[in-house]
């Protein structure tokens, strides 16, 4: 099995891991969840459709990252996962 990680834990970042999967998953932890969770799933998976992808699993840990940060870290560990240097 595929995975691959991007990011870090520091503050106004997030760490994203993605892995191989049988159906699309996508897992949130942060620290905004109650005001800003809906928008951090919708950059993901808008993320996901843009690269077509509709099974990977997804964890986010947040630490309040902006949303460019997130699709960054995003983009970077599935590259990472597909064996591109990222």
């Amino acid at each position: 099995m595929k995975i691959a990680a991007a990011g870090s834990l520091e503050s106004n970042d997030c760490y994203i891991t993605v892995k191989e999967s049988n159906d699309l998953q996508i897992e949130i932890n942060s620290i905004v969840f109650d005001q800003f969770g809906n928008q951090i799933r919708k950059v993901i998976h808008d993320t996901l459709e843009e690269l077509q992808i509709t099974k990977i699993y997804v964890q986010c840990n947040d630490k309040g990252a902006l949303d460019y940060t997130i699709k960054a870290r995003l983009l970077t560990a599935i590259a990472r996962m597909r064996g591109i240097h990222a």
